[in-house]
């Protein structure tokens, strides 16, 4: 374990103290990868360009057929989509299903899915997808209080996971193949400066670290063999304990995976590090009284403002400022 001491410090430099906590035990430390610790995944230009295509294409049968695929590949990053480009800032973070059942959500609203006169949905079915969709906006990912027709949920049972899948194929041929091979060879280029250090630094002062992240685990590929690429080691007693991740069918929102993890562990959130550039892991560290660090550069003016409302602690720009290691024990 580590002892956690902001006593006496002030912003400065790549730190920013937005809540001191003072004193404080830590015993454990649950990561973000991308964008935290991960330069390999460019995901935002492809993920607004997939969500854009599933709200203005209706998402026929064929959608994600090699052919549309290869056409977004080409496609991405030649176009400005200010709508989709502003949803990638807001929902960095949530489960990549929960950020596909946008587009899908979004394409009702405008009326652009083909499926729609087969789901024969109400004003009050059209009302409450609407009301999902701006949910979804600003952070939510669980809607069970909300009561949806059949066809619907049977429909993004279906179209959900095919068009994750999509954007997974597509960000590989874009920057993830290339970037993975090229983080083999100089994995310091592709992470955030000074973040293995301050990985392995916590891994020295006894604190099990944990990479929590809304993609999918699989053994040998996806953000496994990007982990691997920058130089982790993953195991019991390594520098990375385990890797946490999601589903390819089934919405395992971030928080709901950090808190089973709380609970599989029994870790006490009063000793737990936080550490992340999304909305969903900081909010939910903050509500579980665990100590929180934002990880964004200074031009990400949005992303630090939805941070300090969240209740983030800190906020650094990357892990190069020795305060780290003072603050850390």
């Amino acid at each position: 374990m580590a002892i956690l001491d902001d006593t006496g410090i002030e912003s400065r430099g790549k730190i920013e103290m937005i809540r001191p906590v003072g004193n404080r035990t830590i015993t454990h430390a649950i990561h973000d990868i991308d964008g935290t610790h991960s330069l390999i995944r460019d995901w935002p230009p492809v993920m607004s360009l997939v969500i854009h295509y599933a709200m203005m294409s209706g998402l026929p049968d064929d959608f994600d057929s090699a052919e549309n695929t290869k056409k977004l590949i080409d496609r991405c990053g030649k176009e400005q989509l200010p709508e989709t480009d502003h949803f990638c800032i807001e929902s960095a973070g949530l489960s990549a299903l929960t950020q596909m059942e946008f587009g899908i959500r979004r394409a009702i609203e405008i009326g652009k899915l083909a499926a729609l006169p087969a789901l024969k949905l109400k004003a009050k079915d059209l009302a409450n997808n609407a009301t999902i969709t701006k949910r979804i906006w600003n952070g939510e990912e669980r809607f069970d209080d909300i009561k949806q027709p059949d066809a619907l949920k049977t429909y993004l049972a279906e179209r959900t996971p095919r068009l994750f899948k999509l954007y997974e194929t597509v960000l590989n041929g874009v920057c993830r193949d290339k970037n993975t091979a090229a983080a083999r060879l100089d994995p310091v280029k592709w992470s955030v400066a000074g973040s293995f250090n301050f990985m392995k630094h916590l891994h020295s002062l006894g604190v099990l670290n944990f990479f929590v992240t809304g993609a999918v685990i699989y053994p040998e590929g996806g953000m496994y063999e990007e982990v691997m690429a920058l130089g982790y080691e993953i195991g019991p007693g390594k520098m990375v304990e385990s890797l946490e991740g999601s589903s390819w069918d089934k919405k395992m929102p971030k928080d709901e995976v950090m808190k089973a993890l709380f609970e599989r562990l029994a870790i006490d959130p009063a000793n737990a590090l936080v550490v992340g550039d999304g909305r969903t892991e900081i909010k939910a560290g903050a509500e579980m009284g665990c100590v929180t660090m934002g990880r964004l550069p200074k031009e990400a003016l949005r992303m630090r403002e939805l941070h300090k409302k969240l209740g983030v602690n800190y906020i650094v720009e990357d892990y190069t400022d020795p305060v780290l290691e003072m603050m850390m024990k």
